[in-house]
Formats: structure tokens, sequence, C-alpha cells
């Protein structure tokens, strides 16, 4: 299924150099399997050495030497323009992990005219998230995590893979396919048959470390090497006679033994407690690796300090306190996870050393080790739930699988089992309700004899759970949908196909977005008979349904680049508008038009206005109901240029009580790089924010670990996305949490909640004081004590009596308490700066907790379930 969740979109590279690199790449990956005449006289093979690799090279050189290739050295200092390739006919990258915008753009030129790539291992993965997003789109694949475990490379069916030579069992990582023709040409067996090589008719990327002894043997890397190249017509009998092989590809320029590591010029300020080794500069790989594990370390102390400080009864030296130190086996210090992380520990500082002394082998296999052991043993069964939003998808494809209301059931009955108490359910797809419609021209012919919005509703309040209908706004027709209905792929869906002046266009007056996998085409939000139509729509399903709440998808235009003049938004309706605003057409302007910023406000300004009227109307006929948006974690100005996306003037304006980003990562380290900034003083916004987490090709134990993550940010929650990959191992896992008994939602009653995140902090400070944990001068203790006591009073006698001045009461004893924790921290900082930075990230959670409650409440009024 194909939904806005799953198209978070390329990025231009380079400040100042926005440039397109994708559709014309697009244009020539045809899975022809041919070698073009034109690049025929080219037959050498150019090797990218850097720093990356520079300590592999004798192993690379002599895997090379047994194909028998041609090949030249391309050294990554001298490969900055399009020219430097222009004497190679295929690049190989033997575990390249930095790659610079300038080279990204010199890669796609030559590929345009022609150029093949071969690459290994986690190719660009320390690159700028802008730069891995075109690599992905110029490599039809992209490194998506190691693999602990060795596990059995197995090729798939292909005319140019011999089967025998290219099948064993190593250490590698999973390679996911990024494109329409991306193609897997081998996995690693086992649960998922996760892909290990991914080609398409310009690319070939094989997910292992090529020329690494201890990772795999000689004859298989040079197995998959002569097989990838022979896709391209080469092989070990073509040598060129007049070339010198493993000469530098420009003669102009010397290839550098020596070169010096390149070092990250910031460190991640989210780091865990402090090791004897810190302080130490590593190259960039390894920086990333080490705060990778660093992160990892950090939580699970986190974790495993939230789960036995439940044993504490009251907060500090109150003379009733009650710990029960001899009863909890989270306090054993002898656990499985107690010993694995003491293990972790100290392979890690093992890794620092290794790599101080460049053994980078070694320090590959230590780090491998920690992160394998640690994850084996994550204490899953000690995680706390929060009183959050624990929501899920359950997406179309799901649901259309289920043919009566018995089989739906046994769905919501795992989500109930794991601790899921929302769901947003796909209700509107391509402009096909998954109900009987009066207002929509035709149901989903899927879901035709029964209606699933209406078990769904019942079903999930059966289990205590909310039901909100997750409804495509703008996106009307879906090329993927037309593929599963059997109906031509540019069909225009049930209502566009009717009414194509509803539609928004390219400048060519083409409907479906080129930007995008699966190619989908747009309602006009500027025509005031499509908006009136979607209001209908929504009113029809809150009026019908007794549903808690609407998610608002694809509520924007398509995706753009400006910078490439590739632009969206053109209909009859909005033009007229537009030129009646300015006196001019848009169709005749271009991005450097003096005009153009005022054609992008116009078009945020309609789905501005469209996101208004519908919480307006909304919450006339049902004031209880919860307004959610999914959205784009995309940077403010790039989004509003692109896609016209104005999600924080919803929040501010609160038109919306979630905001629900799609934060997919395929690690806890890129997801808390995606979500920091949107805690950031400068995005605060007065709305809950839950994250999404993308369940697809990700490891159970990391889909654990990020939760943990997001519990540790100022969130409400999380959102999995989506129920068609949430598999029975990942329940049984989450089914283990510790659940507090009666867990409100914080959307509905914010004040109880605040009350009871911050019990969890007072028991962890007090687990800690009374283990001697936290060094604080006495004076400081005590007036931590006061304080802390007068901030948990003021909220609980604002959930007790919600009123404006209780509210103002706890937003300044909060306000007060979080300038003096900052001094109270100072030594302990020193020591757990992430713990701390946790703790401080919670406190932020209360203050959006009593701004999101300022909504419900009216003096002397008593808070109320819903709005």
């Amino acid at each position: 299924m194909t939904n806005d969740k799953r198209e978070r979109r390329k990025l231009v590279l380079g400040k100042g150099k926005k440039r397109h690199l994708f559709s014309s790449v697009l244009s020539i990956l045809s899975l022809t399997w041919f070698v073009n005449p034109v690049k025929a006289q080219l037959r050498q093979v150019g090797v990218v050495k850097s720093e990356e690799n520079v300590s592999q090279w004798t192993e690379i050189t002599q895997r090379l030497a047994a194909t028998g290739v041609d090949y030249c050295i391309l050294d990554a200092a001298s490969w900055q323009a399009e020219k430097d390739l222009k004497e190679v006919r295929v690049l190989f990258l033997p575990n390249i992990e930095t790659i610079n915008g300038a080279q990204a753009i010199a890669l796609e030129a030559w590929m345009k005219l022609g150029g093949q790539v071969i690459v290994t291992g986690p190719t660009g993965n320390l690159s700028g998230p802008e730069i891995r997003a075109t690599l992905r789109e110029l490599l039809g694949a992209y490194w998506g995590f190691p693999i602990a475990t060795p596990s059995t490379l197995s090729p798939q069916s292909a005319p140019w893979l011999k089967e025998q030579e290219l099948i064993s069992t190593i250490v590698g990582g999973a390679v996911i396919p990024a494109g329409k023709e991306s193609e897997t040409a081998a996995v690693w067996l086992g649960d998922g048959s996760i892909p290990a090589v991914v080609v398409t008719d310009n690319a070939t990327f094989l997910g292992w470390r090529w020329g690494v002894a201890p990772v795999a043997s000689v004859e298989l890397d040079t197995a998959w090497l002569e097989a990838a190249l022979s896709r391209y017509g080469i092989s070990g009998n073509n040598l060129l006679s007049h070339s010198k092989v493993g000469q530098p590809c420009n003669p102009k320029v010397e290839i550098e033994e020596e070169i010096k590591p390149l070092f990250p010029q910031e460190q991640s300020k989210n780091l865990p407690g402090e090791l004897s080794s810190e302080g130490i500069v590593l190259p960039p790989e390894f920086e990333q690796m080490n705060q990778e594990i660093k992160g990892l370390i950090a939580r699970v102390e986190s974790v495993l300090l939230t789960a036995a400080a439940q044993e504490i009864d009251q907060f500090f030296g109150d003379k009733n306190q009650v710990y029960n130190s001899g009863n909890s086996e989270s306090d054993l210090p002898n656990t499985a996870t107690h010993e694995a992380l003491a293990e972790a520990k100290a392979r890690r500082e093992k890794f620092i050393k290794l790599v101080q002394q460049g053994d980078y082998n070694r320090a590959r296999h230590e780090w491998h080790e920690a992160w394998e052991g640690l994850l084996a043993n994550y204490p899953s069964d000690r995680l706390l739930a929060f009183p959050e939003i624990r929501a899920i998808w359950l997406d179309r494809g799901t649901i259309v699988q289920t043919k009566s209301e018995a089989e739906l059931a046994v769905i919501f009955d795992r989500f109930a089992a794991s601790g899921i108490n929302t769901v947003f359910f796909e209700t509107i797809n391509s402009s096909y309700p998954i109900y009987p419609s009066k207002i929509a021209p035709e149901q989903n012919p899927l879901t035709k004899g029964w209606d699933p919005l209406q078990a769904a509703v019942k079903l999930a309040h059966e289990r205590g759970m909310e039901l909100h209908a997750w409804v495509w706004v703008f996106a009307a027709a879906n090329q993927r949908h037309n593929v599963i209905l059997n109906k031509p792929i540019d069909d225009l869906g049930p209502v566009l196909s009717q009414r194509r002046d509803w539609g928004i266009t390219d400048r060519e007056g083409g409907f479906f977005d080129d930007n995008t996998n699966s190619k989908k085409a747009f309602f006009d939000p500027a025509n005031p008979e499509v908006q009136q139509y979607l209001l209908s729509l929504l009113a029809e399903i809150v009026t019908n349904y007794d549903l808690d709440g609407i998610q608002l998808d694809y509520i924007r235009y398509p995706f753009q680049d400006p910078a490439a003049n590739q632009t969206f938004g053109y209909s009859r309706e909005s033009r007229r508008k537009f030129k009646q605003l300015t006196g001019v057409d848009p169709i005749n302007i271009e991005p450097n038009h003096p005009l153009w910023s005022e054609w992008t406000k116009f078009r945020v300004q309609q789905v501005d206005k469209f996101v208004s009227s519908a919480a307006q109307m909304l919450r006339n006929k049902r004031p209880n109901l919860i307004i959610s948006t999914a959205v784009f974690p995309i940077e403010r100005q790039e989004r509003l240029a692109k896609i016209q996306q104005n999600w924080e003037a919803w929040a501010q304006a609160e038109l919306v009580d979630i905001i629900v980003p799609m934060t997919y990562a395929l690690n806890s380290d890129e997801l808390e790089k995606i979500t920091q900034p949107l805690f950031s003083e400068e995005a605060k916004i007065n709305t809950i924010i839950i994250p999404g987490i993308r369940l697809l090709n990700l490891p159970d134990m990391v889909a654990v670990d990020q939760m943990q993550l997001l519990r540790n940010l100022p969130t409400g929650g999380y959102a999995l996305f989506a129920a068609e990959n949430f598999n029975p191992s990942l329940q049984k896992i989450i089914s283990n949490r510790q659940v507090v008994e009666a867990t409100p939602l914080p959307t509905r009653q914010p004040f109880v909640v605040t009350v009871s995140h911050y019990q969890v902090l007072q028991k962890e400070w007090s687990f800690l004081l009374e283990k001697n944990e936290i060094d604080i001068a006495l004076a400081a203790r005590k007036q931590w004590e006061q304080e802390s006591d007068l901030l948990a009073e003021s909220f609980q006698r604002l959930a007790a009596e919600p009123s404006l001045k209780n509210l103002l009461s706890a937003q300044l004893a909060l306000s007060s308490f979080q300038r003096q924790f900052r001094s109270w921290m100072k030594q302990y900082r020193q020591l757990q700066p992430y713990q701390v930075e946790v703790w401080e990230n919670r406190l932020k959670m209360l203050d959006s907790l009593l701004s999101y409650g300022e909504r419900t409440v009216n003096e002397n009024q008593p808070e109320v379930a819903g709005r």
C-alpha cells in the first residue's frame, strides 16, 4: 500500500546549489541489460580510494588482481566534477561512506552519459541527509542497517548470476530497494529474507564491506565483483593492452599514499555517561559508530532506571517513603541485561582503543559484538508504558484482506494485546471510501458488501481503544492502486475522472506527479467546489460513525522542485484566482520571477484555508473529536516551497490536536536527528507531537529501541506504520511491557497525565538519591525537595480542580523548577549527561501538556474527557 507515510522525499543538494538530480536519472533506468555501443570505447573500471578504505587497500587490490580486470585508481579528493570521471566506464566504490555534494552532482551528470556504478557496504551513510536522499535515487537503493549475526547470502534467479559461486555465510547489512526499477538480486536468508544485493540498470549495490578479510573470502568478493561487471560487458579477458592496471584514472592527479582522516566539526549533544576515553576524536565512520553504541547504552540504562524506580512509593526523604530494595528483580546487578550492559561498555572502550591503533577490522568486530549483545538482552520486559498515545496506522491493504467483522477482530485483538490505544483506520484512499458513502461516487471495490469502518469503531471501543478515521485529503488518484484494481495506470479515480477540472497539473498539463515512486494525481485545493466536496465527506464520516478522531493525510500539494523548474498546482481555478490577485498568470512565471514567492504563498494559503474550514466544521459537529495531521518533518521553508504544508501554523492556531510527523528511520541515531528539531524553542507549538516509526525492514529490537528513544524526548507517544508490517514477534515483545494501571490519553486528560509523568520523574530521582548516585550539596538537595513537593502539589491541584488560576500557578511553578533544575544537575550532568537531558525533555513534555490543557480548561470547570 502506498500513502503519504511512504513518501519521505528527497532533498536537494548543497547550500545555494539547488539542483534537481533525479528525473533525468529515472529516464535511463530501464533494466535492458545490454551494453551501450557509445560507451563501448571506455573499458576501464575506476576504483575509488579514500581515507575510509585506505586501511583495506591491500586486500582490495589483491581481490581486484584476482578478477584480472583492467582498472584505474580514482582518488576521492580528485573526484569533484563530471570531467574527473571521463576516463571511466564503470565506477567501483568499495566501502565509501562519505560522499559530498559536488561528488553527487558529478556522479549524476556522469551517469546521465551512460556511466555505471558498483557500490559496497554503507555507501554514503555518513553524508548529510540531502546527499543520502539523492544517492538513493541514483543507486536505486540504500544501506539500511547492519545485520549483527552472520547470515547466508542467497542469490536470486538472474542470467548474470552463477549461483554456486555466490553463496556464503557472512556478516553484512540490509540493502533497501528505493526505486520502482530496483530489483533484489540476493537476500540474507532468515526471517523476512532481507535484501542483500539490489540492482538497477546502472547500479549494483552489494550489502557487505568488500575487500575486508574478516567479512568475506577472496573467492566470494571476486565472484560477486565479476558477476556485477559482467552485467556491463566487462570481464578479466578484455583488458586494454595500452592500460597500466592500478594507475591513476586521471594521469595528472597523483594518488596520495598518506591520507589524513577527516574529522567531524560537531559532536552529538545527546550522549550517555562519560567513559575514560571521552574527549578523543575518531575518523567519521567510527565516530558515528561510537555515538550509536553510546546512545544504545544510555537508552538501556534509562529503561533500567525507570523500571527499578517503580519500587519507590514517595519522593525524597519523606519519612513515609518505602523502597522495596530486596524484592525487585530490576534492582539485581547480575541480570542478563546488566551483564550485557557491562560487556557493551567494556567492548566500546576496546573499540575506541583499536580505532586509535588503526586496527579497524577488529574495532568493527568489537562494535558489532557490543551492539548485538545489548540488543539481544534489551530489557523489553522492563519497559514502562507511560500514559501516552500508542498508535498504529491500520492500512487499506490489511483491511481489504479481511472480509468480515470476525476477521477484523483478530487484528484488533493483536493491537489490544500490544498496548495499542489509538488506531488510525484508513477510511479514504485514492478517493475510494472504505465504507458505503452517499457523497463519494464509489466505495472501494474490495470492501463492497460490508462496512469495515462501522465494524472497526465497534471493535476498538470494545477494547478500550480510540478509532480515528485516516483520510487522504488532496491525493485523488494513485497509480499503484490502479494496478491493484486492474484499472488503466493513468486512471484518475472515481472523482477526477468525472471532474477533471477539479484536479491540478504540472506546466505540461500532466495530472500525475513525477517526484514520487508511486505517482499520484491531486485535487485542486484552490477550487471551492473541491473544498466543499471534501468537507461533505468529512461531515458524512463523523456524523454516521461514532469516531474519536479524524486524521488528515496528504494535506498538501504534490512534491515539487522549484530549483529545477519542476512545479505543480496549475488549474483553471487557481490560475484565475492568482491572476485576479496579481494580474499575472502563474503558468507564465518561473521560480526566479519576483512573484514566485507570492505564487507559493497563494498555494500555502489554500491548504491553510481548508484545514481551518475542516477544523471548524468538525468541532461544530463533534466537540470532543480529536483532529490530527500526518506531516513531513522537513525544514519549514523548504517544505513550504516544495509541498506547501504549513503545519506549524495549524498547531499555533489550535486547529489540530496532534501532529504526527513521519520521522521514519532505519536506526535510532537517525531517528533522533530527524526528531529533535521538532522540539527546539523556535519550533515550540501548542500541540501534542507523536512521531512515526516505520516498521518495514526494521528489526524488532530496533523498533523497541526507537519507542524508548521517543519516550526520552518531549513526545506524547508514538505511531507505528503500519499494520501490514506489525509482525507477531514484535507484538510478543511489546506485549511484555510493564503497563501502569489506568493510563489516560494526553489529548483527553492532559492534567492527569501531567501528574503521572511527574511521579515517574520523582521516583527516578528518589531511587538514585537513595543509592547515593546523585552528588548534590545538602542545602541544594533540601531546596530541590521543597520545590519538587510544591510542583507536585500544584499539578495535583490542577488535575483535581482545573481552572485558569490553577493552570497559571502550575505553569509558573514548572518554569521556576526548570530554571533551578539546571543548577541542581550541574555535577550529575558531568557523569550522566544523557539521563539529565532525558529528565529535561520530560519536564518540557509537562510544559507541553499544560499548554495543550489550556484549551480544555475554563474557570471553575472540571476537566472532562475530550475538548
